[in-house]
């Protein structure tokens, strides 16, 4: 029987590279090692994206319905759209033994935690805020209300940092990527996983008169 997988919760304001720094940790570590819970969204798909495998694209109507039926081990509303993590999916991936990143804002990672208290959550910072709005402009893809809503928005994501295990600031990337894989593989190391993992080990190490 496989270990079960750790609940690993990353948040940032947009534009602070989380996104990037969880897709090159999942390269680096192998999908049978760690996986992004995919999330169910009633936006609508941009450029390159694909149903299934960056978002599960569902309709308004159907995403409330599987609020109705439970299905979410966290929703919340950003910029008028929806967004939520199948219950069901995340623990499949767990019950194989693969450690489970929410890509989330503080929203999510709340009802999270208010759920799966020994989840582990991350927050990434931008080094500074010209740095952040430098970032979003290099995009090339938003309007300048969008760019002024965006950085308001990061201000308030920003304030909840105090609610979080582990703090990165993503001014390098080597370094960040570094720091955020050291915080999923020591996640791997924590004494109630240990314990049940080398039960028998411990048990003769123990043992007395031996």
């Amino acid at each position: 029987m496989a270990d079960r997988g750790s609940l690993i919760i990353v948040s940032a304001p947009s534009g602070a590279g989380k996104s990037s720094l969880i897709a090159a940790m999942i390269e680096a570590r192998g999908r049978d090692k760690v996986q992004v819970s995919i999330s169910h969204t009633t936006r609508a798909p941009r450029p390159g994206e694909v149903n299934g495998q960056h978002y599960h694209f569902v309709s308004q109507k159907e995403f409330m319905q599987l609020i109705d039926d439970h299905a979410f081990f966290e929703w919340a509303g950003v910029f008028g759209n929806f967004y939520g993590t199948s219950r069901h999916a995340v623990e499949a991936q767990q019950a194989q033994g693969v450690d489970v990143m929410f890509d989330i804002d503080w929203q999510g990672a709340q009802q999270i935690r208010k759920h799966e208290p020994d989840a582990i959550s991350v927050f990434i910072l931008p080094p500074s805020r010209a740095e952040l709005e430098r970032r979003l402009r290099k995009r090339g893809t938003d309007s300048e209300d969008v760019i002024a809503g965006r950085m308001a928005k990061a201000v308030a994501e920003m304030s909840h940092v105090h609610e979080y295990d582990y703090v990165i600031v993503n001014d390098d990337f080597d370094q960040a990527l570094e720091e955020l894989t050291a915080i999923v593989v020591s996640s791997r190391l924590r004494r109630a996983g240990q314990s049940l993992r080398h039960k028998a080990m411990l048990n003769e190490l123990l043992a007395e008169g031996a």
